[in-house]
């Protein structure tokens, strides 16, 4: 060290170590600053060190090292107990039991030393006049971790009866201990009730709520309340990340991810925390890591996934498999030193049924992103009465079976169809089911399946099937219209269009036949009037004709025929057809109408999955026509009908469509349990990074509205990694970030808040209108000047100070030069400094007010410019306040009488003025001005002059004779106080 300390310096240097990250640096700290101390043969300081040292051992990884200090003091203390004040008796009797649950932890230490130490703990804590409630505490502890559960009922009961005294455990920690008691005792639902004042923030400390939500986590899962054990798990595990010293916790949240189907994210928090593998500090917090590792491990190796790399202890790689056999020896051998120490085989027990625990929910989503390691395990293959393998259906088994699902049109057609193609490698098929095979595969490959088609119509051609051969050249029409050659297409489809009619008029095939190329035809159509209008190429009017045309012909000839599902579904799409046809032309009122009959024939042919699609059509109209209650009613229907149908990123479009239509409508809650679909479907349909991302940007923002900061924090960080100008526009990643400045700052996180407020800026400075741009550089100084960085803050003031004036908004320009002001009168510039730019944001007013227009100036003799000019006199009160606030502030306690004189005069006037702009405002001043009124009469008081600090009182008492309510009962309280010191004062 560059220079020898004294005792006031040593004090400052521990206070600011403390406050330092745990770990080992803070420890080396502490260490050295130790050394410092016996420099100073000042037997408190090094008492205080001694106390400073084994403070930051007992909250890091090093919690072994927290013996040897505490036996130094214990000596210091039975040979001068005079050389400690009161503060540290009372710390080196509160750390006998930091002592107690440390030697627990310990393994080598002997139990019969433990049970002597807590007779120690006992006789010195009767000693001094202390309850005996932190003994049994601490007895507690001892028995139930060697498994004496009777003892430790006998111990928990007397230490809730014995009184709370100073040497007893915050509320916070006393609760979770008594919690964590009771849940082990299988009393979930006692635990979390007995947790509440915790959890609700009545009692924290610098460890409480974070232990709490820890171990609240499988409780809760157990009780089946999912939306609270997520909450906990995502505010929890912000508040345990930074905190070395709470492996157990951090291991909790692990546990919880191992699980509920949150495999990968487990993963993700054993990679944060390397150190946790090997960190020998405390080999109970060790042990418990280890059992959770191997929990995780063997869950990973049943998913199929032993093979997978992972995060390991380091100096190698790991897959599953290979770290789950090695945690799990590492975790039992640990718990066999405790059981040798202990003579009992409880903690082993404990360590073997926490890592063969099953998970409790296959899946919970959390709302952050995360990928499924493993699809969940599929059903056994059915098992015949016999025990044997049930027998594969023949061919014209599955035929039949895949025919009928067509008939049906089942959404298990299209496996049904596949199995027979496999099944009919190699056999003797008729031309007419291998065109039903090909042209069932053809489906299956979109635009690339149109060779198919026509090898289909060629083999029913051969079957003698003109019909089916007409439909399937259609079909190929079709797809050839999916690559982008729709007038090919159209040409294609024209030939098979006439021949089909004319063999439905001759009676040479069915409606069904004819009502396949009328679809195809109608569709093809229908995409040439979406390339005419996106193009903005041809005659989109003649197109859109056409197409309807064709649609109607389909309708009138599928249409009735309703009592048959495939022409009932074929009459519901040309409904469809209609309604898209009606929203092309700007006709929204009509086309709602038209997707509600379509949707209603689809429910009515039994196929309410086909009714998807339009649902979430008719949804994004009624919004559009401003009717929420339908729009709801569509995506709700959707869900329900598309069921487990629905691709997964179907899902989480419709629960994202359903998310944006409650917000808009008001219920951010129910808003965000569809946002958290949304996110959780992205991810498992692998578009995580694009829709996932996204949903969690809503996820977000519908958290944060609902006050849960923590929570939406987590979502919002998340989210930002995958967030692209490109994909979702850059208003998303300012809005994100603008998002998270919130949540920090209502976390106490500001300089992390002022971060995210400055890119943000940053990328919202090209925007063209920067409005935005200013208010993210002015919250952003905000932050700055709350996380103590004077300099910084200053900056990003006259940064949004310049952009507010570029704006004209002279409210924010003037809150940015008071703001800068109380900075610059702390700082190098001083008071004059701070004068200068408080008189600016007067004059900046005072010009703003001379701009308007006079009052009742307007032609009818309403006053137009009323509301500025409040607010503007308004916030000139506000800056006369303020500027005579800062000026009296500035008068130091030693300063020269006519100095300090001078100054209070001066914040008298601005003071005085402030009193004058607001009593201009009338009744709407009221609160402002007697508030300034009294602040005024505390300066007359200081002045020396009493009768005018009176008078000053009797104003205020005036101003608010007979009214009611908070603000008038406190001013003249206010007041009274006021007239009755100035009554003697003279």
């Amino acid at each position: 060290m560059s220079q020898v300390m004294d005792f006031d310096m040593l004090r400052h240097a521990m206070a600011e170590n403390y406050e330092q990250p745990e770990g080992p640096a803070r420890n080396a700290r502490a260490e050295q600053l130790l050394a410092e101390a016996e420099k100073l043969n000042i037997p408190l300081a090094v008492i205080e060190a001694l106390g400073h040292q084994l403070k930051v051992y007992n909250y890091s990884s090093e919690k072994d090292k927290m013996f040897v200090p505490f036996a130094r003091l214990l000596r210091m203390w039975d040979e001068h107990p005079e050389d400690f004040d009161e503060y540290e008796t009372h710390s080196l009797h509160w750390v006998f039991k930091w002592m107690s649950a440390g030697m627990l932890g310990q393994p080598h230490i002997p139990l019969a030393s433990i049970e002597k130490w807590l007779g120690e703990m006992e006789h010195r804590y009767r000693l001094a006049g202390h309850s005996e409630r932190a003994v049994r505490s601490a007895e507690f502890s001892v028995a139930h971790h060697i498994g004496d559960l009777e003892r430790a009922e006998r111990a928990y009961t007397a230490w809730l009866a014995a009184d709370r005294d100073s040497m007893a455990d915050c509320h916070a920690c006393e609760l979770h201990d008594q919690g964590w008691w009771q849940a082990l005792r299988h009393g979930d639902a006692q635990a979390l009730e007995m947790w509440g004042p915790v959890l609700e923030g009545r009692y924290t400390c610098a460890h409480e709520p974070h232990a709490v939500l820890a171990s609240s986590l499988l409780p809760l899962l157990r009780l089946g309340r999912l939306d609270e054990a997520r909450a906990h798990h995502l505010r929890g595990l912000r508040l345990v990340r930074a905190m070395e010293s709470m492996r157990g916790a951090y291991t909790d949240h692990v546990e919880f991810c191992a699980l509920s189907g949150n495999e990968a994210r487990a993963l993700e928090l054993l990679a944060e925390r390397p150190a946790y593998f090997t960190d020998s500090g405390e080999p109970r917090s060790r042990l418990d890591f280890m059992a959770v590792v191997a929990l995780l491990m063997d869950r990973l190796t049943e998913l199929g996934l032993g093979g997978q790399p992972v995060p390991g202890p380091a100096g190698r790689t790991w897959t599953a498999a290979e770290l789950a056999v090695h945690a799990r020896g590492e975790a039992l051998a640990l718990a066999a030193r405790f059981d040798a120490r202990n003579g009992t085989s409880y903690v082993g027990e404990r360590a073997r049924a926490r890592m063969d625990r099953r998970p409790l929910v296959d899946r919970l989503p959390l709302g952050v992103r995360s990928t499924r390691p493993a699809p969940a395990p599929r059903p056994a293959a059915a098992v015949a009465a016999s025990g044997e393998p049930a027998a594969e259906p023949d061919l014209p088994a599955l035929l039949a079976r895949a025919r009928r699902l067509s008939e049906e049109m089942a959404p298990e057609a299209v496996a049904a169809w596949a199995e027979v193609a496999r099944a009919a490698e190699g056999a003797e098929l008729g031309p007419h089911d291998r065109a039903e095979i090909a042209e069932h595969e053809a489906m299956g490959l979109g635009p690339e399946g149109a060779a198919l088609f026509e090898r289909a119509a060629a083999l029913y051609a051969e079957a003698g099937d003109p019909g089916e051969a007409l439909a399937a050249r259609a079909r190929a029409a079709y797809a050839h219209a999916g690559t982008g050659r729709t007038e090919e297409a159209l040409a294609a489809v024209r030939e098979p269009y006439e021949q089909v009619l004319a063999l439905l008029a001759a009676d040479a095939t069915g409606v069904r036949q004819a009502a396949s190329v009328l679809v195809a035809r109608a569709r093809i159509l229908m995409q040439r009037v979406h390339e005419a209008a996106d193009e903005e190429v041809g005659d989109t009017g003649a197109a859109t004709a056409e197409a309807g045309t064709a649609v109607r012909e389909l309708l009138a000839l599928a249409g009735p025929h309703t009592d048959r599902t495939w022409l009932a579904a074929r009459a519901a799409e040309a409904r469809a057809m209609l309604a898209e046809l009606a929203a092309h032309s700007g006709d929204a009122p009509a086309a709602a109408e038209l997707y509600e009959r379509a949707v209603a024939e689809f429910t009515a042919a039994g196929l309410p999955w086909f009714a998807v699609e339009y649902q979430a059509r008719l949804a994004g109209i009624a919004r559009h026509l401003g009717d929420p209650e339908t729009a709801e009613r569509a995506v709700r229907a959707a869900l329900d009908g598309g069921g487990p149908y629905l691709e997964a990123v179907g899902h989480a479009q419709l629960h994202l469509q359903l998310a944006e239509i409650l917000a808009a409508d008001g219920r951010p809650g129910p808003a965000a349990e569809h946002a958290l679909e949304a996110a959780h479907w992205a991810d498992e349909g692998g578009e995580g990074p694009t829709l996932g991302a996204w949903a969690r940007h809503q996820l977000g923002g519908f958290l944060l509205a609902r006050g849960r900061w923590a929570e939406a924090a987590e979502v919002l960080e998340s989210a930002l990694p995958d967030l692209t100008a490109e994909t979702h526009g850059d208003g998303a990643i300012v809005q994100t970030r603008w998002w998270l400045g919130d949540c920090l700052t209502e976390l106490g996180e500001h300089r992390a808040a002022a971060e995210h407020w400055l890119r943000a800026a940053d990328i919202a400075r090209h925007w063209p209108e920067q409005r935005d741009h200013a208010m993210l550089a002015h919250l952003a100084a905000e932050a700055l000047g709350h996380a103590d960085l004077p300099v910084e803050a200053a900056r990003a003031y006259a940064r949004a100070g310049d952009l507010w004036r570029s704006l004209g908004n002279v409210h924010g320009l003037v809150r940015s030069l008071r703001a800068r002001a109380w900075i610059a009168a702390r700082g190098e510039a001083g008071l004059d400094g701070a004068r200068e730019l408080m008189a600016e944001a007067v004059r900046v007013c005072e010009l703003a007010l001379e701009e308007l227009p006079a009052p009742d100036s307007g032609a009818s003799g309403e006053d137009d410019g009323a509301e500025d000019r409040v607010r503007l006199v308004s916030e000139l009160g506000q800056t006369h306040r303020q500027f005579g606030d800062l000026i009296a502030r500035s008068v130091q306690d030693d300063a020269a009488e006519d100095d300090a004189h001078a100054a209070f005069e001066e914040a008298l006037g601005q003071v005085t003025r402030a009193v004058a702009a607001f009593a201009s405002l009338g009744a709407d001043g009221l609160d402002s001005r007697t508030g300034s009124e009294l602040a005024a009469g505390w300066l007359e008081a200081d002045l020396g002059r009493p009768a005018a600090a009176r008078a000053r009182a009797r104003a205020v008492l005036a101003a608010c004779e007979g009214l009611d309510g908070d603000v008038p009962r406190a001013r003249r309280g206010e007041a009274e106080k006021m007239l009755e010191l100035m009554a003697g004062a003279e």
